[in-house]
């Protein structure tokens, strides 16, 4: 079974504001921007269930012309809270990486 490695050049989570968290997914090529997508896995319920999100809340946009993908969703806790635990969301791919897609 493949990882996102398999298919990506670059995973990388990061800050939209203080209160959204955005993923990007850049495929290697066209194959492996087809190959991912066609799996469904980087699904809203697989990020609400991750992140504790709504699913009707999370945003999943498709950039064939680019081949990537987006993911957004609202923070757990807003950026520089008391509770936040990655301030910059440089590190929110991480429970993302060790999963087999199906």
């Amino acid at each position: 079974m493949a990882t996102l490695l398999d298919h990506c050049s670059l995973v990388r989570s990061k800050n939209a504001g203080p209160f959204t968290l955005t993923f990007d997914f850049m495929c290697h090529d066209q194959a492996s921007y087809d190959a991912l997508t066609a799996t469904g896995f980087l699904s809203p319920a697989l990020f609400a269930s991750l992140y504790g999100a709504a699913p009707e809340d999370v945003t999943v946009v498709a950039h064939p012309l680019a081949l990537a993908v987006k993911v957004s969703l609202p923070r757990p806790v807003t950026q520089g809270d008391l509770h936040d635990p990655d301030c910059y969301a440089g590190q929110q791919y991480a429970p993302l990486m060790d999963m087999r897609l199906p």
